[in-house]
């Protein structure tokens, strides 16, 4: 069984001047029911694009919270899954470089994602051993150039590998036995429907968060806080 995994962000990585930063996307456990999904997203998005300039991208930054709300309610069927950093409670040291707050970000993305796997795995969606790759969609402004072979090599890692503590005295085994291979995708938003469907999943959560309304028990919702 294949895996196919899309996300995008909300927010800015910057406890100076924001306090929430959140990852938001799908899961797919086949390619047939991606495929599936992705024309049901691109029918949710025919039905509103007459409200807005031909050809624009219905990204959650640009369409009105009615329309934001429709299309977060296309993917209601769907495995979603988020990240919800609070920034005043990470270590304060991480924003002082570059390097550090992206390999933060890559932590809480595959944790994240970790998270969603073990509560698919609870929920009899998918079992452990019958996952053989990882084919993961971001977009293409979430990571650096130069972080892109880091987020990759942390996948790895912690899914195909395996992981040791800061003193190495303790190993944590991949939660996937047979994982050949995790294969990392950066999409161009406005090129691909699932991409922007992460977007809208990202800035719901967002919106809740920022405004302290509770996130509803949704069927097939995967959500974990950091730190």
């Amino acid at each position: 069984m294949d895996l196919y995994i899309y996300s995008d962000e909300s927010g800015v990585f910057d406890h100076l001047h924001n306090d929430t930063y959140v990852y938001g996307g799908l899961i797919f456990v086949s390619r047939d029911e991606r495929d599936n999904y992705n024309r049901k997203y691109i029918g949710a998005e025919r039905n509103i694009a007459k409200a807005y300039e031909h050809g624009m991208e219905l990204k959650a930054c640009a369409i009105k919270n009615k329309h934001k709300m429709k299309l977060f309610n296309a993917t209601k069927d769907c495995i979603r899954f988020g990240a919800i950093v609070d920034e005043h409670a990470v270590e304060k040291n991480i924003y002082n470089h570059k390097l550090s707050k992206q390999r933060y970000l890559d932590y809480v993305y595959k944790i994240a994602l970790k998270n969603a796997f073990i509560g698919m795995k609870n929920d009899s969606l998918i079992r452990f051993e019958d996952i053989r790759t990882l084919n993961i969609f971001v977009d293409e402004h979430t990571t650096a150039t130069d972080g892109r072979y880091e987020l990759r090599q942390s996948l790895i890692q912690e899914f195909k590998l395996g992981t040791h503590n800061q003193n190495y005295s303790t190993f944590f085994p991949p939660i996937f036995t047979n994982l050949k291979d995790v294969k990392l995708y950066y999409c161009n938003s406005s090129k691909n429907a699932l991409v922007r469907a992460s977007d809208i999943i990202a800035n719901r959560l967002f919106y809740l968060e920022a405004h302290n309304i509770p996130i509803d028990e949704q069927r097939y919702l995967y959500i974990r806080r950091f730190p």
